[in-house]
């Protein structure tokens, strides 16, 4: 088990249908999560602690949703 921070940068316009579907391959994983307010750009910025066994299938999987946004990630630990 890893522990894994994914911050994604999406537009705030299109922050709830992506959202909708990147929790619903995560849901019960999420260890914490930060909802910040969009900057003067529009765009808002989402930080979730997520433990994976397997990060790189998640990390794939945000590829294909995220298209019009930006997102990074970190591996903190293993678990």
């Amino acid at each position: 088990m890893q522990i894994v921070e994914v911050e994604i940068k999406l537009p705030y316009r299109e922050k709830g249908t992506i959202l909708s579907r990147i929790l619903d391959k995560v849901r019960g994983k999420i260890r914490d999560i930060h909802f910040l307010p969009p900057d003067a750009t529009g765009m808002s910025e989402v930080k979730m602690e997520v433990v994976d066994e397997n990060p790189s299938s998640l990390l794939g999987e945000l590829k294909k949703l995220i298209r019009n946004g930006k997102f990074s990630f970190r591996v903190f630990s293993e678990a």
